[in-house]
């Protein structure tokens, strides 16, 4: 019976001294998880953002080789179109760098529009020039 009244006494200083040990280990857990948990937020929302600025571009150089592509236009009206959408959805800076080429693919004429944009690494700032998305488009004539 001394040898279970000791072992419970050696039971009860050892969760005393371990309680004692984790006073105020709360709120340091929470700002180390807190931190992790907002790091990872941010990031998924940045995530969301460069995809959301790359489909723009994408979708706003596929409309411009369009228009380019039409019988009665000119490349600079592609490029302008390009460069309107784009200005409109994510800013100017995003419009800077767009060129527009007649080229063949498949065969076929068709128009190219290149448009170089920065990369949004934090909210839309980002190292220019970095993402490159280019759309294609068969090119129309009368002589059919």
């Amino acid at each position: 019976m001394n040898n279970a009244r000791a072992c419970a006494a050696a039971l009860q200083r050892w969760r005393e001294a371990s309680l004692r040990d984790e006073v105020g280990s709360s709120p340091v857990e929470f700002v180390l998880v807190g931190s992790l948990l907002t790091v990872l937020t941010l990031a998924v929302l940045q995530l969301g953002l460069v995809v959301y600025v790359r489909n723009v571009v994408h979708d706003a150089a596929v409309e411009g080789a369009y228009r380019a592509a039409l019988a009665d236009t000119t490349l600079a009206d592609g490029a302008e179109r390009t460069r309107e959408i784009v200005t409109r959805t994510v800013g100017a800076a995003y419009a800077e760098d767009i060129s527009v080429r007649e080229g063949d693919e498949f065969g076929t004429p068709s128009i190219s529009v290149t448009v170089r944009t920065p990369l949004p690494l934090a909210g839309l700032l980002g190292v220019p020039h970095t993402m490159e998305v280019t759309a294609h488009a068969p090119a129309e004539s009368f002589d059919r």
